[in-house]
């Protein structure tokens, strides 16, 4: 099996979050044994901010690094686990409301491909970027 940045790599629909994560300096920590829960936004939630967003998160790296973490979780936490709760940890520090009386939902997010394995945690697939406040 893959680590966490190789299934996204190799998935080919997570682009934007590769070349984030590189640019904010995590690949190294994703690599890492974990586990972790990813929350990743696909490129078509990406696709979804206003229009230079990305480019201003990439000129600030200390932001763009809180966001990303804010969408990782410490611990692997499969669907089934994460029905059980209200609520979820980042490693960014704040809390993520977990949502599942309709479907299966992560602040303001729908998980779209939840379960995904990796060597060091999961992935769950989700439609819209995770921002704080």
């Amino acid at each position: 099996m893959a680590d966490i940045v190789d299934i996204a790599v190799n998935a080919g629909s997570f682009q934007t979050l590769v070349v984030a994560v590189q640019a904010a300096g995590l690949v190294d920590t994703l690599k890492t044994p974990g586990p972790f829960t990813v929350f990743a936004p696909n490129d078509d939630a990406f696709a979804k901010l206003p229009t230079g967003t990305i480019t201003t998160l990439v000129q600030n790296i200390p932001q763009l690094a809180r966001i990303l973490t804010y969408h990782v979780v410490p611990g692997k936490f499969m669907a089934a686990d994460i029905a059980k709760l209200n609520c979820l940890t980042s490693i960014e520090g704040s809390e993520l409301r977990i949502d599942t009386t309709h479907g299966f939902e992560v602040k303001n997010a729908t998980v779209i491909a939840p379960d995904i394995e990796a060597d060091n945690g999961v992935i769950h697939v989700i439609d819209t970027v995770l921002l704080m406040g």
